[in-house]
């Protein structure tokens, strides 16, 4: 009997090792999951360089402690074309346009990130503050006045004709606004809920910021309200294909009310979300969470205040960021996501590592709900735990980090193997201080189609990564797969945060 029993185990135990360590199984886990204090990773050095990324994206005056030095001052005549102050804020990927939709996207994401994980941050707390800040001053002046929003500098079709520096740019700052004549509920919104996010972020360390922003969000969120109209029917030639806006405004304003419920208390937006969740599509079955669709990003967000703050009737919110998690769960009833070979959850060749990053957020931000209220999610039969959320967001940070199949680290800088040829412009050309004369527009196109490393390391870029079957070509022209952006980022700022607290690294 005793033999028996052993010989069981020793089966079992291999069969254990089988399943944790097949391709097919996304969920497979590195051995150690048990023992905090030891990690593949070192989760507090790519937390390190997944803020100071945001560096390399500015534009505007530089500040004398910018610490990513081959960049330099540009943009500083930005909004003169209109007679008004635009300077600053950051350039959205691998080009010179500076896009308000992901950008305040970008900011809220940085924004939550500080607001869940902050406490966690320890000496990198005051860095990611200074990647919101460096956002929110711009978004400031870009809703200056009254119902107008500034939401473009540059003419995205005029600037992808260039391959040149940020420094040296010489195509149109077109400036582009959305008003009452000519609305963008969806980046009106998402600007209110970055300013109302960002307002949590300086509520202690410098509240009379923190006043301003949210004073701003409640009047941006308005003139979204009143004036409701998608952006892309008003501005299409100059936002679409880049920045369309595909999934309406609906989510855009459900998503801005439930940032300013967070940040005001006021009843006046809960009574807001419990009056037109529906008809703002809180209930649809779409699991994208991304710059352009903010449903599920509401959903979670929302679920909190019925997890924690006990208000019942946002109940509904938890049901619906169930459905979220189990379309992730393999073998779930419902679930529908797919991944690569290797394991990484994929949605779309376009930059697919954008959706890894928010995805990974999302589920170690409801770990933390469902735990502080001893929940759970049932799939069916099946009960999701917190711990394997936590374990699945691991898992996808594992492989951007390098636990794939290439052994490559998706983080310029960050391991020993990592892109070489991103499609980023000034990480491609040489630096000002290397060749202080101009590249002119169509010169740096050389650079761009060679097949030389990109001299100016981009620490902490995230590019949009591998395709379905986990292959990665590196190379510079690939702007589906190769270039970063900074709403990749944004959401990881947060996920590495607690993981590298979880693992004793911080």
């Amino acid at each position: 009997m005793a033999l028996s029993l052993s010989l069981t185990t020793i089966l079992l135990s291999l069969f254990s090792f089988f399943l944790l360590h097949t391709h097919a199984n996304p969920f497979r886990s590195i051995h150690h999951h048990n023992h905090p204090h030891f990690a593949t990773h070192n989760y507090r050095d790519a937390l390190t360089k997944s803020i100071l990324f945001f560096q390399g994206q500015r534009s505007g005056k530089l500040p004398s402690n910018q610490r990513i030095s081959w960049r330099r001052d540009s943009g500083l005549s930005d909004g003169s074309a209109l007679h008004v102050d635009l300077v600053g804020g950051y350039y959205d990927a691998g080009d010179n346009v500076k896009f308000g939709f992901p950008m305040a996207f970008t900011t809220t994401m940085l924004s939550w990130s500080v607001i869940e994980f902050g406490g966690l941050m320890k000496s990198e707390l005051p860095n990611a503050k200074k990647a919101v800040r460096w956002a929110t001053d711009y978004l400031l002046k870009a809703t200056a006045h009254p119902n107008i929003i500034y939401v473009q500098v540059g003419d995205a079709k005029k600037d992808h004709a260039c391959w040149e520096r940020p420094e040296d740019m010489d195509t149109p700052r077109s400036v582009f606004k959305v008003d009452a004549n000519a609305p963008g509920s969806e980046v009106a919104a998402e600007t209110a809920a970055a300013l109302a996010a960002a307002s949590l972020v300086f509520r202690k360390s410098d509240p009379t910021y923190a006043k301003i922003l949210v004073r701003r969000a409640i009047r941006v969120f308005q003139f979204a309200d009143k004036h409701r109209r998608s952006y892309s029917n008003a501005l299409k030639p100059f936002v679409c294909p880049f920045y369309c806006s595909y999934s309406g405004y609906q989510d855009g304003l459900l998503w801005g009310a439930a940032w300013l419920h967070k940040a005001t208390k006021n009843p006046m937006y809960l009574k807001y979300i419990q009056t037109n969740g529906q008809i703002l599509g809180a209930a649809e079955f779409d699991n994208t969470f991304g710059w352009d669709n903010k449903h599920v990003g509401a959903r979670i967000l929302l679920s909190k205040e019925f997890l924690v703050q006990n208000v019942k009737s946002l109940h509904d919110y938890k049901g619906h960021s169930d459905n979220f998690v189990c379309s992730l769960i393999p073998g779930a009833g419902s679930s529908s996501a797919q991944y690569t070979p290797g394991g990484l959850l994929f949605k779309m060749s376009d930059s697919n590592m954008q959706y890894v990053t928010s995805t990974t957020f999302l589920l170690v931000t409801y770990a933390k709900y469902l735990t502080k209220s001893h929940s759970v999610v049932n799939c069916g039969g099946t009960t999701v735990t917190p711990k394997r959320l936590r374990t699945l967001a691991k898992r996808q940070v594992d492989y951007l980090l390098g636990d794939n199949p290439l052994k490559m680290s998706y983080m310029v800088g960050y391991g020993p193997r990592y892109p070489q040829r991103i499609h980023h412009r000034g990480s491609s050309l040489p630096s000002m201080a290397v060749h202080p004369g101009k590249i002119q527009c169509s010169a740096g196109f050389g650079v761009m189609n060679s097949k030389s490393p990109n001299p100016n390391i981009l620490m902490g870029a995230v590019v949009g990564g591998p395709d379905q079957h986990d292959r990665f070509p590196d190379q510079r022209s690939d702007y589906e797969q190769s270039e970063p952006a900074t709403y990749v980022n944004a959401p990881l700022v947060g996920t590495l945060a607690y993981l590298a607290h979880s693992f004793g690294q911080l």
